[in-house]
């Protein structure tokens, strides 16, 4: 992976994103960013009842952008957040000449809906909502690790070694 550039960590809710980025970090070389996007809908005080999906496309665009004065300033940026596929063309103009990287974690619809159940903070008790967004990642082929088995360190460690070979780069 070269320097400077940032890295989606994406997929649905419950695929293990924050679990995989906390192992990625101890293995990407430093200077490392580390946002983790669920903290950006703090920033949403008053939505004056806009449609979700319009205050979801608002912080994905916000932690985009928050991206840029990081890598432009020689540090490896982690972003952690449920990014679908179809907004890497909005990513990629944000960001223009800023190398992308973009990771899809989807493990199986099963264990996900067990994790969203599991999380100590924000559990999801009705996963039926999710499983449209979950279809989301079904289909950016190069990008997609589907894994059940593989603890999250062996994950990381197969992310890093695909960053550095180019896998996931995004042009």
């Amino acid at each position: 992976m070269g320097g400077m550039s940032v890295t989606i960590l994406s997929g649905p809710v419950g695929a293990g994103k924050t679990t995989v980025a906390k192992e990625l970090i101890a293995l990407l070389p430093a200077p490392v960013t580390y946002i983790e996007g669920d903290t950006f809908w703090s920033f949403i005080a008053k939505s004056d009842g806009r449609d979700p999906r319009e205050v979801f496309g608002t912080i994905m665009r916000a932690m985009t952008a928050a991206t840029i004065p990081f890598s432009r300033s020689g540090f490896e940026v982690l972003l952690d957040f449920s990014i679908p596929p179809h907004f890497l063309d909005t990513a990629r103009k944000i960001l223009k000449e800023v190398p992308l990287n973009y990771v899809v974690l989807r493990p199986s619809l099963a264990i996900c809906e067990a994790r969203a159940l599991a999380r100590p903070d924000g559990k999801i008790v009705e996963y039926g909502r999710y499983r449209e967004f979950y279809e989301l990642f079904a289909n950016h082929a190069p990008s997609i690790v589907c894994d059940d088995e593989t603890d999250a360190t062996t994950i990381a460690k197969d992310i890093c070694e695909s960053l550095r070979a180019g896998k996931f780069a995004i042009s």
